[in-house]
C-alpha cells in the first residue's frame, strides 16, 4: 500500500473536533459508513466519518472532479457495494479529493460541506456492505491452543493448523450492525447431569473479538487468486463480534464444525476503515517459531511476509445491567494486537481461492478471535475464564463465566505508529437479550 499526501500527520481539518489529539476519525482516516439521520426516513446514504461528524459523500459529488465525483455518487447508495464495484483508481481519488475537501486548506467549499454534515450522535447506522457470503478464519495460533488445551490437553493444536488457514462458511443473513441487541439462542445442549439432549437456551453464550475485512474486487470461479494480488482484493476494515453459543458447539460441531452456535447473530462496526488509511500500519508477518513448517508456496509471498501485518490495538471490555445503573464505566477484559495473528489477511483470501472458490463484491471475511500470547489479550471468557472454571472478577462485586441477559460486550479498536495521525475504528458493541420462550 502507498503512503501518501492523506496519510500526512500535519493535515488538518476545518471540522474542529478532527484535529483533537486521540480522536478516532482525523482527516487521515475517513472510514466509510451507512447511515441516516434518525429524524429522517427512506434508505440510508454513504457517509464518511470525519471528527464527531458524518458527511454524506452524495451530496457533495458536483465539488469533485472526474473519477473521484464520479465515486462519489455511487455514494447515494444504501450500500458501499457501488462504490466498490468502481475499483482501486476510483477509490484512491475519492480519498484523495475528500481528504482535500475537508482540509483547513479549502476555506473556499466549506460552507458548502457544512450544510451536508451530520452529527454521529445524531445519526442511525446500518451493516455498510450488501453482504453476500461471509467466512470466518481461525488465524490466531494463541486462540487455538488455548481453546484446544479446554478440549484436548494432550494435542491443542491439530497437525493441519499451521499448513491451512482454517476457516467456516457463516450465515450472512444474521450480520447486524452496532447497537442491535443480540438474542440469546435456543439450541439442543448437553450437560453432564442429562441422559440425553434438551433444546433450552443456552447458558454458556460468548463474545469472540475479532476483525472483519470486506471484498472489494471480485475474482473468476476457477481461477485461484494469487498470494501477490490477494490483498489487492480487500476494501476495508471493521471489529467483528463472532457471538458463540459455546454449550450448544460442544455438543453439535463434531463432526462438521460450527453451526447453530455461531450463526445466530454477527455484530459489525458502522465503519469500514479502508485499506488505504492502514498503509501507514503494516508490519511484518507474524513471525513463525522456530521449527514451524513455512507457508506452502500458494500462501508464501516475499512482500506479504516483509508488510502483510497490520499492527492494530483490539479491546474487549463489557458493561453490565448492574454497572449501568451504578454508574460505572465498562471494564476492559482484554486488549491485543492483530499483529500476532498466525496467519495474514492476504493469506486467508488466497487460500479462500486456492481451491477455485471465486471472490464476490461484498463478502465479508473476519480473522478468527484475535487472542495474542498474555492472558490479558485472550480475546474470547471461554478463554479468560478457563472454560467457565475461573470465573472473571467485575466491578461492583460481579463476577462472570460467560455471558447474562442485560450485559453489553463493547470492541474498540486504533492503530498508532510513530510519525502518524493515531486512527480509529469506533466501537462495536451489543446488549443481550433474554432468550425466546422455547416451544
Amino acid at each position: 500500500m502507498i503512503i501518501d499526501q492523506t496519510h500526512d500527520p500535519a493535515l488538518k481539518s476545518f471540522i474542529a473536533t478532527a484535529n483533537v489529539p486521540g480522536c478516532a476519525f482525523p482527516i487521515q482516516n475517513l472510514p466509510y459508513c451507512a447511515f441516516r439521520r434518525r429524524s429522517a426516513t427512506g434508505a440510508p446514504r454513504i457517509g464518511v466519518a470525519i471528527g464527531d461528524d458524518l458527511l454524506d459523500i452524495a451530496a457533495v459529488a458536483d465539488l469533485l472532479n472526474g473519477a473521484a465525483g464520479h465515486a462519489a455518487a455511487a455514494c447515494a447508495a444504501p450500500h458501499l457495494n457501488d462504490l466498490m464495484r468502481l475499483g482501486p483508481a476510483y477509490w484512491a481519488a475519492l480519498r484523495s479529493e475528500l481528504s482535500q475537501l475537508l482540509s483547513a486548506t479549502d476555506a473556499e467549499r466549506r460552507s458548502r460541506v457544512e450544510t451536508d454534515l451530520t452529527p454521529i450522535a445524531a445519526a442511525e447506522f446500518f451493516v455498510p456492505v450488501q453482504i453476500g457470503n461471509f467466512t470466518d478464519f481461525f488465524a490466531s495460533i494463541f486462540h487455538a491452543t488455548n481453546t484446544g488445551r479446554l478440549f484436548r490437553p494432550d494435542n491443542p493444536l491439530l497437525l493441519n493448523y499451521k499448513y491451512v488457514p482454517v476457516a467456516y462458511h457463516g450465515r450472512a443473513s444474521s450480520v447486524q450492525v452496532s447497537g442491535a441487541p443480540v438474542r440469546r439462542p435456543l439450541g439442543q445442549t448437553k450437560r453432564a447431569e442429562d441422559p440425553a439432549p434438551v433444546y433450552r437456551p443456552a447458558r454458556s453464550l460468548d463474545y469472540e473479538l475479532e476483525l472483519g475485512f470486506y471484498i472489494g474486487r471480485p475474482s473468476t470461479l476457477g481461477v485461484p487468486v494469487p498470494i501477490a494480488e490477494a490483498g489487492a482484493h480487500v476494501f476495508g476494515y471493521c471489529l467483528l463480534n463472532d457471538w458463540s453459543a459455546r454449550d450448544i458447539q460442544a455438543w453439535e460441531a463434531q463432526p462438521l464444525g460450527p453451526f447453530l452456535a455461531k450463526n445466530f447473530a454477527t455484530t459489525v462496526s458502522p465503519f469500514v476503515v479502508t485499506a488505504a488509511a492502514l498503509a501507514p500500519f503494516r508490519t511484518a508477518a507474524f513471525a513463525r517459531p522456530a521449527g514451524d513448517p513455512a507457508p506452502l508456496p500458494h500462501l508464501l509471498a516475499p512482500q506479504d511476509q516483509a508488510e502483510g501485518g497490520l499492527d492494530i490495538i483490539l479491546e474487549a471490555y463489557i458493561l453490565t445491567a448492574k454497572m449501568r445503573d451504578e454508574g460505572i464505566s465498562p471494564f476492559r477484559l482484554s486488549r491485543g494486537s492483530f499483529a500476532q495473528v498466525y496467519w495474514t489477511v492476504a493469506q486467508m483470501v488466497a487460500h479462500h481461492t486456492s481451491n477455485g472458490c471465486n471472490l464476490e463484491i461484498g463478502d465479508l471475511m473476519a480473522s478468527g478471535t484475535v487472542s495474542g500470547p498474555e492472558p490479558e489479550s485472550w480475546a474470547s471468557l471461554l478463554e479468560l475464564s478457563r472454560g467457565g472454571r475461573e470465573p472473571i472478577a467485575l466491578p461492583g462485586g460481579e463476577t462472570r463465566r460467560f455471558l447474562e441477559d442485560g450485559d453489553e460486550v463493547i470492541f474498540r479498536g486504533y492503530c498508532e505508529r510513530a510519525g502518524f495521525a493515531r486512527i480509529g475504528f469506533g466501537e462495536c458493541r451489543a446488549v443481550v437479550e433474554p432468550a425466546m420462550k422455547a416451544g
